[in-house]
């Protein structure tokens, strides 16, 4: 195998990663609209919490080409179905670590924030939310990386991206194709887990986090 693929059509590669940007972006949105109401539902009533994970931890074993071959009659070709499947499967790490980390918050802080006379919107903005922040980007962290890897797959119904140079490699036995999609994947998931990293290493709730170790170290 060599780079000379990558070398020589790098214009390509580069429009193939926007088009992978963008549909993993689509995809994700689409998960937090659905994520965000599940999760305060499960934070509101915890009895739901186990069977609506296992439900989602159900919807993430369907593999991948069955779920998008499910979903062509009623969906077509294309990013359609594309973003229903990959925000399907963001739902079982958005929603866990949402969740997780919104129900982590120590009772104990909360209680001083409605002894100080907060409301609980202004508890929630000002005290919940920060300190669940490491967690609820860790869950996005996963999801965002999950959802650049598993998009390749969507390239097999026409919904574009970097997978299409995987089945374009593998149909015309071009392995120097292949190592560029490849590479090119690698490359966009690795930049994306370091990014969310630094946004979670930033967050009010990791300094206190880093600050509550420095005095018992």
């Amino acid at each position: 195998m060599s780079f000379g693929y990558l070398r020589n059509n790098w214009s390509r590669v580069l429009d193939l990663t926007i088009e992978h940007i963008e549909l993993s972006a689509l995809a994700l949105l689409v998960g937090l609209l659905v994520a965000i109401p599940l999760t305060i539902l499960i934070v509101s009533n915890t009895g739901l919490r186990l069977p609506l994970l296992m439900g989602l931890s159900a919807i993430y074993t369907i593999p991948s080409l069955a779920f998008l071959a499910f979903l062509i009659p009623s969906l077509g070709l294309g990013r359609d179905p594309a973003v229903v499947v990959l925000a399907a499967y963001a739902q079982l790490a958005l929603v866990r670590n949402f969740s997780a980390g919104l129900r982590g918050v120590d009772a104990q802080i909360l209680e001083a924030a409605d002894g100080v006379g907060m409301t609980k919107t202004q508890s929630f903005l000002r005290v919940r939310l920060p300190l669940a922040l490491p967690v609820l980007i860790a869950g996005l962290r996963i999801a965002t990386v999950s959802t650049i890897s598993l998009a390749t797959v969507t390239a097999w119904i026409n919904a574009g991206g970097l997978g299409s140079l995987l089945f374009d490699g593998i149909a015309r036995d071009n392995p120097s194709m292949i190592l560029a999609g490849t590479v090119a994947i690698a490359a966009l998931a690795l930049t994306a887990d370091l990014l969310f990293r630094g946004m979670e290493y930033l967050t009010p709730g990791a300094r206190v986090q880093r600050i509550g170790r420095g005095r018992t170290a």
